[in-house]
This record gives C-alpha cells, sequence and structure tokens, in this order.
C-alpha cells in the first residue's frame, strides 16, 4: 500500500512560507487547524523544520529528511528521500504521509504529491524561503474555508484543500 503523500503549508500572497526563520505569522486558527489534520499521522520534515518543530509532536510519527548518516532524530526516524519516507509509511499501513517543510522537502515532495493544504495569507513576504509552484490547471480546490483579520489573527487567510487533477491520456 502506497500512503497519500500530501503536503500542508502556510503561503504568503507572493508565494513564500517564510521571511528565513521559522513563522512569520501568528494565526493561531491555522494553527488549530495544522494540529487537528496532523493528528496522529506520520509526518515528513526536513531537519531544521523538525528541531523547530520539536515539542509539537504528540501522537505523531515524524519522519526527518537527513543525508547525514550520524544524524538520530530525537523522536522519529531519520530517512533520506520520499520515496524511503513514502515505503515506510506504507509498510506501517498509514494511509497518508503529510509534508510540513521545509522548502527543499516540498520540492521533492511536490512531483507525487496528491493532496495539498496550503493557508493562503492576505499578506506580502516580499521574499524568503518559496513553496513551490503548483499550476491551478493539475490541482482542483475541493474545499475553502476563509478567515478575516481580527484580533487574534493580523492576517486574513483561506486554507484551501486541492485534490491532483489526473489526466488520462487516450491510447493511440
Amino acid at each position: 500500500m502506497t500512503p497519500c503523500l500530501s503536503l500542508i503549508a502556510v503561503i504568503s500572497a507572493d508565494g513564500f512560507i517564510s521571511a528565513g526563520e521559522g513563522v512569520p505569522w501568528s494565526l493561531p486558527k491555522d494553527r488549530d487547524h495544522f494540529r487537528a489534520y496532523t493528528q496522529g499521522k506520520w509526518l515528513l520534515l526536513g531537519r531544521k523544520t523538525y528541531e523547530e518543530m520539536l515539542g509539537w509532536f504528540s501522537d505523531h510519527h515524524p519522519l526527518v529528511l537527513s543525508r547525514d548518516a550520524k544524524f538520530l532524530p530525537f523522536l522519529g526516524e531519520r530517512v533520506t528521500g520520499i520515496q524511503e519516507a513514502l515505503q515506510r509509511a506504507g509498510e506501517a499501513h498509514q494511509p497518508e504521509l503529510v509534508v510540513c517543510g521545509g522548502a527543499g522537502g516540498y520540492e521533492a515532495a511536490m512531483p507525487l504529491a496528491e493532496r495539498l493544504i496550503i493557508t493562503h495569507v492576505d499578506h506580502l513576504l516580499g521574499g524568503g524561503v518559496p513553496f513551490p509552484h503548483f499550476s491551478q490547471q493539475d490541482w482542483e480546490p475541493i474545499s475553502r474555508v476563509a478567515h478575516v483579520r481580527d484580533d487574534f489573527h493580523e492576517h486574513g487567510f483561506a486554507i484551501v484543500t486541492y485534490q491532483r487533477v489526473h489526466k488520462y491520456q487516450d491510447a493511440a
């Protein structure tokens, strides 16, 4: 069984996931959404993202992308690539593997991804760490939940779930 590969990310209006370090927004409803969506799931993270998120993991099983054979995660397992992560998650009968960043992990996983869970933030970062470009013709939005700016959220945002549009070619 190969699990569904999903990417979950928060992206600025100009396509960036970070200005360089950490998460540049305070969006409590999005944090709650992230925790609810990833609850009990296997996660795939780059080493830097994993280290930034230590303390977030409760019932998750993190797989950490690292080429350093000496790196042993405090929690979870080290993997060297997307295929190895998918294989391990499949062997554990996981229905989904959720990629949580960083940029290198997203870039490597995008060609194999079946689902994107994107929080689009109404804010321009003007530069930083980009999320891989994805074409609207390849992805169909299947749900959208909008949140307006308020006393607890410095920016408005929308959480959109996209499903990859599988295009079948006729056998000629």
